[in-house]
């Protein structure tokens, strides 16, 4: 057998358009650029994906939750450095019209002509700020401005106080969060990789001055075992430390994957110092600092940041999971099977139950097992074509495990399930079978 992974973002696109995993926004009309909408498979997964890292965090004891909204107070941007800085250099090309960042784009850095058509009759960079603008309330004007955040560390940042005494929580501990963030980037693209609009899953953990360099280590320890855990290999993942740090941190380090576009961050982990709560003290006026009974001592804790992207997640570990195995048989014929050897944890169907023949002795006891399984997975039912197209096609969806009631389990009251990765086949009790997939699942 010849396993082939994923060589091109292309081929994973068509598989997630087909299958229900990911769908262009608005394509009935043409689509919008860069925007992208999540099917009834990709929704599941995307679900799953963020409950793992929020059982990771919150079921700590030193992490709560929060779910701060998305437009805040104008001036948390600006104590931020948002409003004046959060920028990327904008050239146009003026004879395709064409905009580009120029700080990543290699063509232009070399030669500077433009890496759409070539010419070098370009503008002089500029700072593009990336925020969304809007207005609220009924006029529209500068009294009115209010941004769509482009993070949602901000809103952990002027919580702090409130989720600090409200759970009685002692310093070190951190807060986690799940939200939508927007950026106005200039060269979105690549799939879901880079968007306007995305989901990040941040979590801010605060601690005493002069332990942050081993918190540091720590959730770089941490967050690398997390990845591990998903079924991502250790030779795809990377630490990049930051040539250049921005102005609140003290270390910056970013854990990459290698996508089929090359090495490209996932997550970024950074010290942060005690820039932020400093900043919003400074514009607010109110006090954030932390009163250590034990010691009597008030400080400004600083922030170890741990900051990933879930829709970059969602695509590694897709991209992680695609493969391609080719069998060759004794007549020559070759014949491919394409499996997604998705993490059980994260797999949008844990379990899939086929009638092996869709006649009503069969369906009939294959739906009542499928209503039972419901109770504690994501499971599927499939009726349609051939029992070896049906196993095919939960292949490519990256269902861990496949049941089939056929004739004699009227009589003898077992099935047979199938192994997703191995293609090995049990026959195993009805009565044994729910503890049978989870012991199966707890192997993985």
């Amino acid at each position: 057998m010849k396993i082939k992974h994923l060589e091109d973002m292309q081929t994973l696109v068509g598989l997630c358009k087909q299958r229900g995993f990911v769908f262009p926004s608005s394509e009935i009309y043409g689509g919008l650029s860069s925007c992208w909408d999540y099917g009834p498979l990709g929704s599941q997964m995307k679900m799953n994906v963020k409950k793992a890292w929020w059982n990771a965090m919150t079921r700590r004891q030193d992490i709560v939750g929060i779910d701060a909204a998305i437009l805040m107070h104008p001036t948390v941007w600006k104590a931020s450095g948002h409003v004046d800085g959060f920028s990327d250099p904008l050239v146009d090309c003026k004879n395709c019209k064409q905009r580009f960042r120029s700080d990543n784009t290699d063509s232009y850095l070399e030669h500077k002509k433009c890496p759409f058509c070539g010419s070098k009759d370009l503008t002089e960079p500029r700072q593009f700020n990336l925020m969304f603008k809007t207005h609220m309330g009924p006029s529209e004007d500068s009294t009115s401005v209010v941004y769509l955040r482009p993070e949602t560390a901000q809103g952990i940042f002027v919580n702090f106080s409130q989720c600090q005494v409200s759970a009685r929580k002692k310093i070190p501990f951190g807060i986690a969060q799940i939200g939508k963030s927007f950026r106005n980037e200039i060269t979105p693209g690549n799939f879901i990789f880079r968007t306007r609009e995305f989901e990040q899953m941040e979590m801010q953990y605060f601690v005493k001055p002069g332990t942050d360099a081993d918190w540091f280590k720590q959730w770089k320890e941490t967050r690398w075992n997390f990845y591990l855990k998903l079924g991502i290999k250790e030779q795809n993942l990377r630490f990049l430390p930051h040539d250049k740090l921005a102005h609140y941190a003290k270390a910056a380090e970013d854990v990459q994957y290698r996508f089929p576009i090359g090495w490209q961050e996932l997550e970024g982990i950074h010290n942060r110092s005690d820039f932020d709560l400093s900043q919003h003290m400074k514009f607010s006026g109110k006090s954030l600092e932390y009163f250590e009974e034990a010691n009597k001592e008030k400080y400004i804790p600083w922030v170890i940041e741990t900051a990933v992207g879930c829709d970059r997640l969602f695509l590694a570990l897709l991209c992680e999971a695609y493969r391609e195995e080719v069998t060759i048989d004794d007549k020559g014929v070759e014949d491919t099977r394409v499996v997604l050897g998705l993490h059980p944890e994260i797999a949008p169907v844990k379990v899939a139950v086929f009638p092996l023949m869709k006649k009503p002795e069969l369906a009939v006891p294959a739906l009542k097992l499928r209503d039972e399984l419901s109770e504690l997975w994501e499971v599927n039912y499939d009726e349609a074509q051939s029992i070896g197209k049906r196993y095919r096609r939960q292949d490519e969806i990256g269902t861990p495990f496949c049941v089939t009631f056929d004739f004699d389990s009227i009589n003898d009251q077992a099935v047979t399930v199938r192994h997703r990765d191995t293609m090995k086949q049990d026959r195993v009790a009805i009565s044994d079978l729910t503890s049978y997939l989870q012991i199966g699942f707890k192997n993985f």
